[in-house]
Protein backbone atom coordinates (compact mmCIF):
# COMPACT_ATOMS: atom_id res chain seq x y z
CA UNK A 1 0.00 0.00 0.00
CA UNK A 2 1.36 3.42 -0.91
CA UNK A 3 2.07 6.06 1.72
CA UNK A 4 -0.68 8.29 0.25
CA UNK A 5 -3.21 5.49 0.61
CA UNK A 6 -2.57 5.25 4.35
CA UNK A 7 -3.30 8.92 4.93
CA UNK A 8 -6.82 10.07 5.77
CA UNK A 9 -8.97 11.56 3.02
CA UNK A 10 -9.77 15.17 2.38
CA UNK A 11 -13.53 14.91 1.96
CA UNK A 12 -14.99 17.64 -0.24
CA UNK A 13 -18.64 18.41 -0.84
CA UNK A 14 -19.00 19.10 -4.55
CA UNK A 15 -22.51 20.43 -4.62
CA UNK A 16 -23.99 21.57 -1.35
CA UNK A 17 -27.58 21.51 -2.59
CA UNK A 18 -30.27 18.95 -1.98
CA UNK A 19 -31.24 18.38 -5.62
CA UNK A 20 -30.11 15.79 -8.11
CA UNK A 21 -27.48 16.78 -10.62
CA UNK A 22 -24.05 18.39 -10.40
CA UNK A 23 -25.02 22.04 -10.73
CA UNK A 24 -21.53 23.38 -11.47
CA UNK A 25 -21.86 26.14 -8.86
CA UNK A 26 -18.83 28.39 -8.49
CA UNK A 27 -18.70 27.70 -4.74
CA UNK A 28 -18.57 23.94 -5.13
CA UNK A 29 -16.06 24.16 -7.95
CA UNK A 30 -13.80 26.37 -5.84
CA UNK A 31 -14.01 23.92 -2.92
CA UNK A 32 -13.12 20.96 -5.11
CA UNK A 33 -10.23 22.80 -6.75
CA UNK A 34 -8.89 23.88 -3.35
CA UNK A 35 -9.03 20.29 -2.04
CA UNK A 36 -7.22 18.92 -5.09
CA UNK A 37 -4.50 21.58 -4.82
CA UNK A 38 -4.08 20.85 -1.11
CA UNK A 39 -3.83 17.11 -1.77
CA UNK A 40 -1.25 17.71 -4.48
CA UNK A 41 1.00 19.18 -1.74
CA UNK A 42 0.31 16.59 0.96
CA UNK A 43 -0.08 13.40 -1.10
CA UNK A 44 -3.43 12.73 0.54
CA UNK A 45 -6.46 11.30 -1.21
CA UNK A 46 -9.61 13.26 -1.99
CA UNK A 47 -13.12 11.88 -1.66
CA UNK A 48 -15.49 14.06 -3.71
CA UNK A 49 -18.93 13.57 -2.17
CA UNK A 50 -22.18 14.49 -3.85
CA UNK A 51 -25.15 14.23 -1.50
CA UNK A 52 -28.50 14.41 -3.24
CA UNK A 53 -32.22 13.93 -2.87
CA UNK A 54 -34.89 13.62 -5.53
CA UNK A 55 -36.03 17.01 -6.84
CA UNK A 56 -39.57 18.01 -7.84
CA UNK A 57 -38.40 19.16 -11.28
CA UNK A 58 -37.24 15.64 -12.19
CA UNK A 59 -40.74 14.26 -12.46
CA UNK A 60 -41.90 11.20 -10.59
CA UNK A 61 -39.43 9.39 -8.35
CA UNK A 62 -37.84 6.24 -9.81
CA UNK A 63 -39.91 3.21 -8.89
CA UNK A 64 -37.46 0.35 -9.44
CA UNK A 65 -33.91 -0.66 -8.65
CA UNK A 66 -33.03 -0.33 -12.33
CA UNK A 67 -34.37 3.22 -12.49
CA UNK A 68 -32.46 4.22 -9.35
CA UNK A 69 -29.31 2.62 -10.79
CA UNK A 70 -29.68 4.76 -13.92
CA UNK A 71 -30.03 7.92 -11.81
CA UNK A 72 -26.86 7.08 -9.89
CA UNK A 73 -25.03 6.22 -13.12
CA UNK A 74 -25.95 9.56 -14.69
CA UNK A 75 -24.86 11.45 -11.57
CA UNK A 76 -21.53 9.61 -11.48
CA UNK A 77 -20.85 10.47 -15.14
CA UNK A 78 -21.61 14.17 -14.60
CA UNK A 79 -19.53 14.17 -11.45
CA UNK A 80 -16.53 12.67 -13.26
CA UNK A 81 -16.67 15.32 -16.00
CA UNK A 82 -16.87 18.08 -13.41
CA UNK A 83 -13.98 16.70 -11.34
CA UNK A 84 -11.80 16.36 -14.44
CA UNK A 85 -12.43 20.03 -15.20
CA UNK A 86 -11.50 21.08 -11.65
CA UNK A 87 -8.31 18.98 -11.73
CA UNK A 88 -7.02 20.57 -14.95
CA UNK A 89 -3.54 22.02 -14.41
CA UNK A 90 -3.13 20.52 -10.92
CA UNK A 91 -0.38 18.00 -10.26
CA UNK A 92 -2.73 15.53 -8.58
CA UNK A 93 -2.54 11.74 -8.90
CA UNK A 94 -5.94 10.53 -10.21
CA UNK A 95 -5.38 7.27 -8.30
CA UNK A 96 -5.87 9.29 -5.09
CA UNK A 97 -9.35 10.46 -6.11
CA UNK A 98 -12.55 8.77 -5.03
CA UNK A 99 -16.03 9.80 -6.22
CA UNK A 100 -18.99 9.17 -3.94
CA UNK A 101 -22.65 9.95 -4.60
CA UNK A 102 -25.22 9.21 -1.90
CA UNK A 103 -28.95 9.76 -1.57
CA UNK A 104 -28.84 12.05 1.46
CA UNK A 105 -28.71 15.74 2.24
CA UNK A 106 -25.33 17.34 1.64
CA UNK A 107 -24.72 17.97 5.35
CA UNK A 108 -25.67 14.46 6.47
CA UNK A 109 -23.59 12.80 3.77
CA UNK A 110 -20.49 14.87 4.52
CA UNK A 111 -20.74 14.39 8.28
CA UNK A 112 -21.08 10.63 7.91
CA UNK A 113 -18.46 10.07 5.23
CA UNK A 114 -16.05 12.67 6.61
CA UNK A 115 -16.26 11.48 10.22
CA UNK A 116 -12.71 10.06 10.23
CA UNK A 117 -11.20 12.27 7.54
CA UNK A 118 -8.35 14.73 7.92
CA UNK A 119 -10.70 17.56 7.01
CA UNK A 120 -13.97 18.34 5.22
CA UNK A 121 -13.99 21.00 2.52
CA UNK A 122 -17.02 22.92 1.26
CA UNK A 123 -17.72 26.13 -0.62
CA UNK A 124 -19.62 29.00 0.95
CA UNK A 125 -22.98 29.72 -0.60
CA UNK A 126 -23.66 33.20 -1.99
CA UNK A 127 -26.35 34.18 0.50
CA UNK A 128 -26.58 37.86 1.32
CA UNK A 129 -25.28 38.97 4.70
CA UNK A 130 -28.84 39.39 5.97
CA UNK A 131 -29.85 35.93 4.78
CA UNK A 132 -26.71 34.36 6.30
CA UNK A 133 -27.44 36.12 9.60
CA UNK A 134 -31.02 34.85 9.92
CA UNK A 135 -30.89 31.56 8.01
CA UNK A 136 -27.32 30.46 8.49
CA UNK A 137 -25.66 28.32 5.84
CA UNK A 138 -24.74 24.73 5.12
CA UNK A 139 -21.07 25.56 5.64
CA UNK A 140 -21.61 27.16 9.07
CA UNK A 141 -23.85 24.32 10.25
CA UNK A 142 -21.33 21.77 9.03
CA UNK A 143 -18.45 23.56 10.75
CA UNK A 144 -20.32 23.41 14.06
CA UNK A 145 -21.52 19.81 13.79
CA UNK A 146 -18.36 18.13 12.46
CA UNK A 147 -15.76 16.49 14.69
CA UNK A 148 -12.90 17.13 12.25
CA UNK A 149 -11.57 20.41 10.81
CA UNK A 150 -13.91 21.99 8.26
CA UNK A 151 -12.49 24.28 5.58
CA UNK A 152 -14.92 26.70 3.95
CA UNK A 153 -13.62 28.06 0.65
CA UNK A 154 -14.86 31.52 -0.25
CA UNK A 155 -14.76 32.82 -3.79
CA UNK A 156 -14.22 36.51 -4.46
CA UNK A 157 -17.23 38.69 -5.11
CA UNK A 158 -20.86 38.25 -4.11
CA UNK A 159 -24.16 40.01 -4.18
CA UNK A 160 -23.08 41.79 -0.96
CA UNK A 161 -21.41 44.46 -3.09
CA UNK A 162 -24.57 45.01 -5.14
CA UNK A 163 -26.70 45.29 -1.99
CA UNK A 164 -24.18 47.63 -0.37
CA UNK A 165 -24.32 49.88 -3.42
CA UNK A 166 -28.12 49.85 -3.32
CA UNK A 167 -28.03 50.86 0.36
CA UNK A 168 -25.57 53.67 -0.38
CA UNK A 169 -27.86 55.02 -3.13
CA UNK A 170 -30.95 54.77 -0.94
CA UNK A 171 -29.34 56.73 1.91
CA UNK A 172 -27.50 59.37 -0.14
CA UNK A 173 -29.48 62.57 -0.86
CA UNK A 174 -29.89 63.64 -4.48
CA UNK A 175 -30.23 61.75 -7.74
CA UNK A 176 -26.54 61.22 -8.50
CA UNK A 177 -25.70 57.47 -8.43
CA UNK A 178 -23.29 56.29 -5.76
CA UNK A 179 -20.93 53.47 -6.70
CA UNK A 180 -19.52 51.26 -3.97
CA UNK A 181 -15.99 49.98 -4.47
CA UNK A 182 -14.75 47.11 -2.32
CA UNK A 183 -11.43 48.11 -0.69
CA UNK A 184 -8.56 46.05 -2.08
CA UNK A 185 -5.71 44.83 0.14
CA UNK A 186 -2.28 46.16 -0.79
CA UNK A 187 -0.75 42.67 -0.88
CA UNK A 188 -1.84 40.20 -3.57
CA UNK A 189 -3.55 37.04 -2.32
CA UNK A 190 -0.64 34.70 -3.04
CA UNK A 191 1.58 36.66 -0.63
CA UNK A 192 -0.93 37.16 2.20
CA UNK A 193 -0.33 35.37 5.52
CA UNK A 194 -2.14 32.48 7.09
CA UNK A 195 -3.86 33.91 10.18
CA UNK A 196 -4.81 31.91 13.27
CA UNK A 197 -6.88 33.10 16.20
CA UNK A 198 -5.73 31.83 19.61
CA UNK A 199 -7.03 32.26 23.15
CA UNK A 200 -5.02 29.77 25.19
CA UNK A 201 -7.60 26.98 25.03
CA UNK A 202 -6.77 23.44 23.95
CA UNK A 203 -8.93 23.91 20.85
CA UNK A 204 -6.99 27.00 19.82
CA UNK A 205 -3.74 25.05 20.27
CA UNK A 206 -5.02 22.54 17.72
CA UNK A 207 -6.00 25.43 15.46
CA UNK A 208 -2.47 26.80 15.79
CA UNK A 209 -0.95 23.43 14.81
CA UNK A 210 -3.25 23.25 11.77
CA UNK A 211 -2.36 26.81 10.72
CA UNK A 212 1.34 26.15 11.20
CA UNK A 213 1.16 23.19 8.81
CA UNK A 214 -0.79 25.26 6.26
CA UNK A 215 1.86 27.98 6.40
CA UNK A 216 4.60 25.41 5.93
CA UNK A 217 2.86 23.70 3.00
CA UNK A 218 2.19 26.95 1.17
CA UNK A 219 5.45 28.69 2.10
CA UNK A 220 3.40 31.49 3.64
CA UNK A 221 4.02 33.62 6.75
CA UNK A 222 1.90 32.80 9.80
CA UNK A 223 0.28 35.56 11.85
CA UNK A 224 -0.96 34.61 15.32
CA UNK A 225 -3.74 36.84 16.70
CA UNK A 226 -5.08 37.01 20.23
CA UNK A 227 -8.25 39.13 20.19
CA UNK A 228 -9.13 39.83 23.80
CA UNK A 229 -11.56 41.48 26.18
CA UNK A 230 -10.95 41.88 29.89
CA UNK A 231 -13.12 38.88 30.73
CA UNK A 232 -10.78 36.70 28.64
CA UNK A 233 -7.70 37.52 30.73
CA UNK A 234 -8.73 36.04 34.05
CA UNK A 235 -7.63 37.72 37.27
CA UNK A 236 -4.88 40.27 36.63
CA UNK A 237 -2.42 40.62 39.57
CA UNK A 238 -3.05 43.88 41.41
CA UNK A 239 -6.59 44.17 40.09
CA UNK A 240 -8.28 41.34 41.98
CA UNK A 241 -11.09 43.66 43.16
CA UNK A 242 -11.01 46.29 40.42
CA UNK A 243 -11.34 46.62 36.67
CA UNK A 244 -7.91 46.80 35.05
CA UNK A 245 -7.21 49.65 32.61
CA UNK A 246 -6.94 48.69 28.93
CA UNK A 247 -3.18 49.33 28.97
CA UNK A 248 -2.73 46.82 31.79
CA UNK A 249 -4.99 44.36 29.98
CA UNK A 250 -2.95 44.75 26.81
CA UNK A 251 0.27 43.95 28.68
CA UNK A 252 -1.37 40.85 30.21
CA UNK A 253 -2.69 39.75 26.81
CA UNK A 254 0.80 40.08 25.33
CA UNK A 255 2.20 38.02 28.21
CA UNK A 256 -0.36 35.27 27.59
CA UNK A 257 0.49 35.26 23.89
CA UNK A 258 4.23 35.13 24.65
CA UNK A 259 3.67 32.17 26.98
CA UNK A 260 1.75 30.35 24.25
CA UNK A 261 4.45 30.98 21.67
CA UNK A 262 7.21 29.88 24.05
CA UNK A 263 5.66 26.40 24.00
CA UNK A 264 5.26 26.29 20.22
CA UNK A 265 7.52 24.23 17.98
CA UNK A 266 8.03 26.24 14.82
CA UNK A 267 9.38 24.38 11.74
CA UNK A 268 12.45 25.83 10.05
CA UNK A 269 11.54 28.29 7.32
CA UNK A 270 8.14 29.35 8.71
CA UNK A 271 8.05 33.03 9.61
CA UNK A 272 5.73 33.68 12.57
CA UNK A 273 4.56 37.05 13.91
CA UNK A 274 2.16 37.77 16.76
CA UNK A 275 -0.25 40.49 17.89
CA UNK A 276 -2.75 40.94 20.70
CA UNK A 277 -5.68 43.26 19.96
CA UNK A 278 -8.33 44.63 22.32
CA UNK A 279 -11.39 43.70 20.24
CA UNK A 280 -14.07 40.96 20.25
CA UNK A 281 -12.71 37.84 18.57
CA UNK A 282 -15.30 37.61 15.79
CA UNK A 283 -14.94 41.28 14.84
CA UNK A 284 -11.14 41.22 14.93
CA UNK A 285 -10.72 37.99 12.98
CA UNK A 286 -13.28 38.97 10.33
CA UNK A 287 -11.32 42.20 9.86
CA UNK A 288 -8.11 40.17 9.58
CA UNK A 289 -9.67 37.96 6.91
CA UNK A 290 -9.56 40.87 4.43
CA UNK A 291 -5.77 40.67 4.50
CA UNK A 292 -5.26 36.89 4.90
CA UNK A 293 -5.01 34.03 2.43
CA UNK A 294 -6.45 31.57 4.98
CA UNK A 295 -7.99 32.09 8.43
CA UNK A 296 -7.90 29.29 11.01
CA UNK A 297 -9.96 29.31 14.21
CA UNK A 298 -10.94 26.90 16.94
CA UNK A 299 -14.58 25.99 17.52
CA UNK A 300 -15.74 27.40 20.83
CA UNK A 301 -19.49 27.95 20.95
CA UNK A 302 -21.90 29.89 23.12
CA UNK A 303 -24.78 28.35 25.02
CA UNK A 304 -28.40 29.14 25.76
CA UNK A 305 -29.95 32.36 24.46
CA UNK A 306 -26.58 33.80 23.44
CA UNK A 307 -26.08 30.89 21.04
CA UNK A 308 -29.61 31.27 19.63
CA UNK A 309 -29.48 35.01 19.02
CA UNK A 310 -25.79 35.72 18.50
CA UNK A 311 -24.36 32.50 17.16
CA UNK A 312 -20.90 31.18 18.00
CA UNK A 313 -17.72 33.05 17.13
CA UNK A 314 -16.80 30.38 14.59
CA UNK A 315 -20.27 30.58 12.94
CA UNK A 316 -19.97 34.36 12.56
CA UNK A 317 -16.49 33.99 11.09
CA UNK A 318 -17.56 31.29 8.61
CA UNK A 319 -20.51 33.41 7.48
CA UNK A 320 -18.76 36.75 7.16
CA UNK A 321 -15.01 36.20 6.65
CA UNK A 322 -13.56 37.40 3.36
CA UNK A 323 -11.11 34.55 2.79
CA UNK A 324 -11.01 30.76 3.10
CA UNK A 325 -11.68 29.66 6.70
CA UNK A 326 -10.88 26.45 8.59
CA UNK A 327 -12.70 25.66 11.84
CA UNK A 328 -10.74 23.18 13.98
CA UNK A 329 -12.42 21.12 16.72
Amino acid sequence: MSEAATKPDIVVGVDGSDVVGVDGSDESFAALKWALEEASLTGQSVNAVFGWTHSWDMGSEPDSDEAWAKVRHDIANELRVWVDKAAAGIDFDPANLKLTSVKASGTSALLQIGHDSQQIVVGRRSLSRMARWFMGSLSASLAEAAEVPVTVVRIAGSEDETVTEAIANALTPGDKPVHYTQPQPVVEEARRPVVVGVDGSETSRRAFDFALEEARLHDAPLHVMFCWQLKDLGVIPGYENAVAPVKVGQRRAEEILSELMAKARIPDGVKVSTNAFHIPASKGLIAASRYASHLVVGSRGLSGLDAHFLGSVSRQIVNFAECTVTVVH
